[in-house]
């Protein structure tokens, strides 16, 4: 084998060696950071349910409130009496402290 051809295949061997090492470093980051986008995500949505359950109560009065649901108050007539109602009772109190 003539030597020139001999130095070029050691090299290029050497070369393909060093690429493969690059090549399995750069799948090792790709597998990373697709199992940290994937994290990510599961994150996010975990996040957004555990939202919505601590939060769920809160909602469910409010709808309750605004569908009517509330004991005592079925309209907004029932509401402004009650606040007539205790308008007075302020005044009432404070006549009473004078």
């Amino acid at each position: 084998m003539d030597p020139e051809v001999k130095t070029l295949l050691e090299e290029s061997i050497k070369l393909s060696k060093e690429n493969n090492v690059l090549l399995v470093k750069i799948r090792n980051v790709q597998k990373w950071g697709q199992i940290a986008r994937i994290f990510y995500w599961v994150l996010i949505v975990g996040m957004a349910l555990g939202a919505f359950y601590f939060i769920k109560p809160y909602l469910g009065n409010v709808l309750n409130l605004y569908s009517g649901g509330v004991s005592g108050i079925n309209n907004i007539g029932d509401i402004t009496k009650n606040l007539k109602n205790s308008q007075t009772d302020v005044q009432e109190l404070l006549d009473f402290v004078k």
